[in-house]
């Protein structure tokens, strides 16, 4: 796996809740590169739970939506906004677990509307959560203008981050 490069970490401005790592309050995810996917590891902590010891659903709708989100910068080599989100949730998640696993991959690309289907898994590895996200994105010209966007890339050595 290779870790992907946050191309916002400059960007005056920039205090996404999703991945922001100054961001006092968000869930500061990391996201890495596997094949086909984009992949995420992230400890679940007390603040973010519903019921004692759950990891609360808004909490894990935001992590589906981010995951999803750059599935869609990384391979797409664009952005855009989250337009309709389907999610299931089959599984409580406990928020004493170790490492939790998201993955998401495209679906389906329509001209500027991406289809992104993302998972959520317990440190066990089952299934717990389950999201189909669409997004329409944004031009090149909005991109690379208003935006400041030049793409995104990922480090040259491959990591192990199982490390939550």
């Amino acid at each position: 796996m290779k870790k992907i490069i946050n191309p916002w970490n400059k960007k005056e401005g920039y205090n996404c809740f999703g991945c922001c790592k100054s961001n006092e309050s968000g869930v500061k995810m990391d996201f890495y590169e596997d094949g086909d996917e984009v992949v995420s590891f992230w400890k679940p902590q007390p603040q973010f739970q519903g019921w004692t010891n759950t990891l609360h659903g808004g909490i894990q709708a935001v992590l589906m939506d981010e995951i999803c989100a750059w599935a869609v910068l990384r391979k797409l080599q664009t952005t855009g906004v989250t337009t309709n989100m389907q999610t299931r949730y089959m599984k409580s998640v406990n928020t004493n677990d170790s490492c939790l696993t998201l993955r998401a991959s495209i679906q389906e690309v329509k001209r500027n509307i991406v289809i992104v289907e993302g998972r959520l898994y317990n440190e066990a590895g089952e299934l717990c959560t389950k999201s189909v996200c669409t997004y329409f994105t944004f031009s090149k010209e909005k991109l690379r203008g208003e935006m400041q966007f030049l793409g995104c890339e990922v480090e040259e050595e491959d990591v192990n981050p199982l490390n939550c």
